[in-house]
């Protein structure tokens, strides 16, 4: 029985300014560059009231709070910050995967420090991140990844929340599943368009039914929905590319395309800013009735900064597939970014495609 962590810092970037700047305390903050093309990096506690939130555009978050104050990211600070906090965690393990500058995973089934318990662990590691930078963080401790996850979210900001085996399932049955991480607007729509609301919906559901409605995630939400996560912490895991699919209900031609391919890529958009990744490539995927992938690709001198170019760059991929694979009918649509850049690129304004 491993023993999880999900550390993950309290609206880290916008924490970091207000600690650097003490004098915006209490007031609405936002880390962006003040454009209205640009979206939101992160959102003060206080700037969320307002409904502002990561992802969202800096033109809508303007209309919702005008009074808003709005920083320029400045990276190389967040990154130093992150540096410390790793550190700290390095003295209580050496199993860590981080997931981004501010959040990690942390295997502490066996601790440097010989605490008892992961809780203790997970308090210890916030108290001394408190210390050192003057930060708060949140943690969520269970017997594995996924369970941390949603745990870590459960009492923020500076809280921490617990899981023990022994509170699994009774935990797990009446989440709603858009708590689920991964689950978006589209899966959440086809869950309620099966009637589905809860973890203990899903638990109804065999595994190949599961599969039939939504293909190879279908046996993940089948595992998932009884508290199974095998995934170790894998420590040292830079990600390659980030990329969301969809498999159709029924096989699709080709002109139909477009409007799930773009819903595709505004989700996708919504993961690489949670995840602080910006990319210049990216990669069209389609599967065809006949199972035949075909995959398109195209790389940026800059790294795409606004979801308009993603879905832009998604859809001149589309015009580049062949005439003759065209006359197919599809089963699948996915899109990826990948070939990550320095995160203070992203400032740099990009073409339109």
């Amino acid at each position: 029985m491993r023993k999880i962590i999900h550390v993950d810092m309290d609206a880290f970037y916008a924490s970091v300014e207000l600690r650097e700047n003490p004098s915006l305390k209490g007031k609405p903050v936002v880390v962006a560059w003040d454009s209205g093309r640009s979206v939101i990096c992160a959102a003060s506690y206080e700037a969320r009231k307002y409904g502002l939130r990561s992802a969202m555009s800096v033109a809508k978050a303007r209309i919702l709070c005008p009074q808003a104050i709005y920083i320029a990211p400045q990276f190389p600070l967040y990154r130093a910050v992150s540096s410390q906090i790793r550190s700290v965690f390095a003295r209580y393990t050496d199993l860590i995967e981080p997931l981004s500058l501010d959040e990690a995973y942390l295997d502490v089934t066996a601790n440097f420090k010989n605490l008892p318990s992961a809780t203790a662990v997970a308090n210890a590691i916030r108290a001394e991140i408190l210390d050192v930078t003057g930060l708060t963080a949140s943690a969520g401790v269970a017997p594995n990844k996924f369970l941390a996850k949603i745990a870590s979210d459960w009492r923020k900001p500076n809280g921490i929340f617990v899981i023990p085996p022994s509170r699994v399932q009774a935990f797990l049955l009446p989440l709603p599943l858009q708590k689920i991480p991964g689950v978006g607007k589209v899966t959440l729509a086809k869950f309620h368009r099966l009637n589905m609301f809860t973890v203990n919906d899903l638990l109804g559901y065999s595994e190949a039914e599961l599969m039939y409605h939504f293909g190879r995630y279908g046996r993940r939400l089948y595992n998932l929905a009884r508290g199974v996560d095998e995934r170790p912490v894998e420590p040292n895991q830079v990600a390659q590319q980030v990329s969301t699919e969809t498999t159709f209900e029924q096989d699709i031609p080709f002109g139909e395309i477009n409007q799930p391919l773009i819903l595709l890529c505004e989700r996708l958009w919504g993961q690489l800013v949670r995840k602080k990744k910006f990319g210049c490539t990216v990669t069209l995927k389609l599967k065809t009735n006949a199972f035949r992938i075909i995959t398109r690709s195209k790389t940026f001198s800059v790294p795409l900064h606004m979801p308009e170019h993603l879905v832009q760059a998604g859809l001149s991929l589309l015009e580049r597939v062949d005439d003759e694979i065209k006359s197919n009918k599809f089963r699948l649509v996915g899109v990826g970014v990948s070939q990550f850049v320095e995160e203070e690129e992203v400032g740099m304004q990009l073409p339109l495609l």
